[in-house]
């Protein structure tokens, strides 16, 4: 009896595997649609910048490692400066903005701006899953208005 339940469930496992393409897989991807992954081991304290399009407009954003080992996602662009169009720069363990010239604490970088208006990297929420980073497509799109 045992033999059967044993094999019942290598079957069931066989058939997960089969009908839930690149859950399983080799880069750790779990959300395929609808992320955008990164590989932690992309990721350093040197800002990397991606682009995505987000229905024809072209949304920035960068990831960066913070001495202190967290990992930062953030629009390139903020509340006052975007429409400037110029995004930030890496400067040492500090960002700053390409319009105003204002610096940030990339360790201080990854929270929401919550008095909006102010020259700050906009927040991009991310999560890590196994070895990559993911970043929902849906909240890529919510920074597409700072793009357009």
């Amino acid at each position: 009896m045992n033999k059967i339940f044993a094999g019942i469930g290598v079957l069931v496992i066989i058939a997960v595997i089969a009908l839930v393409p690149g859950m399983f897989g080799t880069t750790g991807n779990i959300v395929t649609e609808g992320a955008f992954t990164i590989p932690i081991t992309e990721i350093s304290e040197t800002a990397k910048f991606y682009e995505y399009d987000s229905n024809g407009v072209t949304v920035r954003f960068f990831v960066v490692k913070a001495n202190d080992g967290n990992i930062k996602t953030a629009f390139d662009a903020c509340d006052v400066c975007y429409r400037s169009k110029k995004g930030y720069r890496q400067d040492g363990e500090y960002m700053v903005c390409n319009n105003c010239g204002n610096k940030y604490p990339i360790t201080g970088l990854g929270t929401e701006n919550r008095n909006p208006g102010g020259c700050w990297p906009s927040y991009l929420a991310s999560i890590i899953i196994g070895n990559e980073l993911i970043i929902q497509k849906s909240d890529i799109d919510k920074g597409r208005t700072s793009f357009a």
